[in-house]
């Protein structure tokens, strides 16, 4: 009788072994075996970290082995477990490896295939056929999809981490580790006595230091010297960590009335400002997306503004970029003055600080939250909605989106929900804020800063509108360039360059707004009217171009 060895090898993470029976099954070719349980006497099967072997006696021949079936049932208590992969040696000597990566809760069964890449034109057997169309109907049951705020890329349907799929939850090392390096940045900053700043304007300077008195390396130090000169000031826009907004400038601003004599003394090569501009030595970062938006009220003892700067900035002949000009507002007027380095030093100290505000608020909601991680939620979601494991581009894209969703939630349930850490100690507010604004409005009045008025907190949001990720008829999906950002809409997106991207998953969520009302149709929409469900590509920014199946039954 043909035997075979099965080697079973366990996740080492927290609790990832079980004591619970595992039963496997081998399918093959030409037929089926029988349950055999996976167990030793006197020996303790599938502890953590643990690699197992089995000898597994089957009656008849079975031929080439397609898949592996395993089955878990309780034997105490129900505890998960975590299986890495099954090696598989055939009677011929041959080894095939069955990668699985994931968890096996409750009493339940699993069928895995070997780790070869296929596309689903490589399978030829109907077994095979039949195991990619369920794994990926479970996973869309598993993996849905939810519109956490209007305006907001689609997201998870999920409302907290433990609602998220087991798989995609952080690993319990992972959860204490965040908690650990948290306490550890607090005692390293030695933060905790500062705390209350959050809450309240700092009065002075010295209150920004002490915070830096536990950092002891050469950028901290480097920062701590320089950050009050126009030289640093510059050199952050293009070596912070925010180097996205800076642009060159070829016209003036016509809301930013500054004229060659006013930024005269800034300027080394006896040109004149639109001479300057013509040879590309004045760029500009504008902060128009900030405009309009309320002050934050979260705590109604200390209102929260923010300002919509201008900063115009010279590359001198050092070939150093420095700031010549700052407008804290974009409509210019009496009480909206330019501030410049001719004037007071700590006017232009204060005009900057507005300035590097307003770009660590761009920063950390469009370049950080919305660009980084919720687009990126988007396609991991689709990913594991829309391709198999043992698609090629699901192997080589999973890693990288593995705590993706799990951060993401993260930061709805702690960070950007009403009342979270966002509304505490960011200007805007949070995510609850984030909807869209009225039209109208303008940021801190110029008149405070003169008086030489320092709040560190600024500003408050009521509604920083996000761009949605959406898909129209299977059109590119849009993001903006790094200058305005706005709502994605049919309407608007024509006025935004579009980036080669594209939804794996052409479903519409059950709560999708549907452009299917104005007589266009989504991909759902289509395939309700009786339409052949098509291929989605999955365009990379490089313009390279690989295949992603459509939902089965579409």
């Amino acid at each position: 009788m043909p035997s075979y060895t099965v080697t079973v090898a366990t996740g080492s993470q927290w609790f990832a072994g079980t004591d619970d029976y595992i039963y496997l099954s081998l399918v093959g070719s030409a037929g089926c075996s029988e349950k055999h349980l996976l167990d030793k006497p006197f020996y303790n099967d599938f502890e953590r970290g643990a690699v197992d072997s089995y000898n597994v006696v089957v009656d008849d021949e079975l031929g080439d082995i397609q898949l592996i079936r395993i089955e878990k049932r309780k034997y105490w208590l129900h505890d998960d477990w975590y299986l890495k992969y099954i090696t598989l040696k055939t009677p011929c000597g041959d080894y095939i490896e069955f990668p699985c990566y994931r968890w096996i809760s409750g009493e339940s069964e699993i069928v895995l295939r070997d780790g070869r890449a296929k596309l689903a034109c490589d399978d030829q057997i109907h077994i095979l056929k039949q195991h990619r169309r369920k794994e990926l109907e479970t996973r869309q049951k598993e993996y849905r999809w939810m519109e956490w705020n209007p305006g907001f890329p689609l997201s998870i349907d999920a409302k907290c981490h433990k609602d998220l799929p087991r798989d995609i939850q952080f690993d319990s090392e992972k959860g204490v580790d965040f908690v650990l390096n948290y306490s550890k940045a607090m005692e390293n900053l030695f933060i905790n006595r500062f705390m209350h700043m959050f809450q309240s304007s700092w009065s002075d300077f010295a209150d920004f230091e002490k915070i830096f008195l536990r950092i002891s390396n050469t950028i901290s130090e480097q920062v701590m010297n320089h950050w009050q000169e126009d030289l640093m000031f510059g050199y952050q826009f293009l070596n912070g960590c925010n180097p996205v907004l800076i642009q060159r400038c070829v016209k003036l601003p016509e809301n930013l009335p500054v004229t060659t004599e006013m930024v005269e003394c800034s300027l080394e090569r006896q040109l004149t400002l639109e001479q300057e501009v013509e040879l590309g030595n004045i760029f500009v970062v504008d902060f128009k997306l900030l405009d309009g938006i309320d002050v934050n009220k979260t705590d109604p003892c200390t209102l929260q503004f923010l300002a919509a700067p201008i900063c115009l900035l010279y590359k001198n002949l050092a070939n150093k970029i420095v700031p010549i000009a700052i407008q804290l507002n974009q409509v210019p007027g009496d009480e909206n003055p330019i501030f410049l380095p001719s004037d007071a030093k700590s006017d232009w100290l204060l005009a900057k600080i507005w300035v590097r505000s307003c770009d660590f608020h761009i920063h950390q909601t469009i370049t950080h939250l919305l660009r980084t991680h919720l687009v990126s939620e988007v396609f991991g979601i689709a990913l594991y909605r829309q391709l198999p494991a043992v698609h090629p581009i699901f192997k080589l894209l999973v890693a990288h989106v593995r705590f993706t969703v799990a951060i993401n939630t993260k930061a709805r349930e702690q960070l950007i929900c009403k009342y979270g850490l966002f509304d505490k100690v960011h200007s805007r507010g949070g995510g609850h804020l984030l909807r869209e604004r009225p039209g109208g409005g303008r940021g801190p009045g110029a008149a405070g800063l003169r008086e030489g008025r320092l709040h560190v907190r600024h500003a408050g949001q009521e509604g920083l509108r996000l761009p949605r990720v959406h898909q129209d008829q299977g059109e590119a999906v849009r993001v903006p360039d790094c200058g305005d950002l706005h709502s994605l809409s049919p309407a608007r997106g024509s006025e935004l360059r579009p980036v080669r991207l594209v939804l794996l998953d052409p479903q519409c969520p059950p709560n999708h707004a549907s452009p299917a009302a104005e007589g266009q149709g989504c991909g759902h929409h289509r395939a309700d009217r009786g339409h052949a469900a098509r291929p989605w590509p999955l365009l990379l920014a490089s313009g390279c171009s690989v295949g992603a199946e459509p939902v089965p039954g579409q």
